[in-house]
C-alpha cells in the first residue's frame, strides 16, 4: 500500500512559485529524479498565511527518504528562494479503511 507524504515549511508561496516559474528545467529535473525513485503523485499548496505544503504519494516511506536525501542539493535552492524558515516537517500517512472512499479513483 502506498503512503502519502506531507512536507510542511514556513515559506513564501509567491516566492516559491516565482522561483519555480523561472527555473522550470530544474523543477523538471527534480521531478524526474522523484519519478526514478517511484513517485506516484505530487503537488505544492500554499495556505496564504506563510505556510507551504508538499503533498506526495510514494510506494513507501523508504523510496521518498532516499529521493529526498539524494536530491537535497537541488531542492535546497527552491526552499531558500521561498525564504523557508527552519527544517521541513516531513510526515508519512497511511490510508485508513473507513468505508467511505470518494474520488481519486476510489
Amino acid at each position: 500500500m502506498s503512503v502519502m507524504v506531507t512536507i510542511h515549511i514556513k515559506a513564501d508561496a509567491d516566492k516559491l512559485e516565482a522561483w519555480a516559474s523561472a527555473n522550470r528545467e530544474t523543477m523538471k529535473g527534480i521531478l524526474g529524479q522523484a519519478e526514478g525513485h517511484g513517485l506516484i503523485a505530487h503537488r505544492f499548496y500554499g495556505d496564504g498565511k506563510g505556510g507551504v505544503m508538499v503533498l506526495d504519494e510514494w510506494p513507501d516511506a523508504e523510496s521518498f527518504q532516499t529521493f529526498f536525501q539524494e536530491s537535497m542539493n537541488e531542492i535546497g535552492p527552491l526552499f531558500d528562494a521561498a525564504g523557508a524558515q527552519g527544517e521541513p516537517e516531513v510526515n508519512f500517512w497511511h490510508e485508513l479503511e473507513t468505508h467511505d472512499r470518494y474520488g481519486w479513483g476510489a
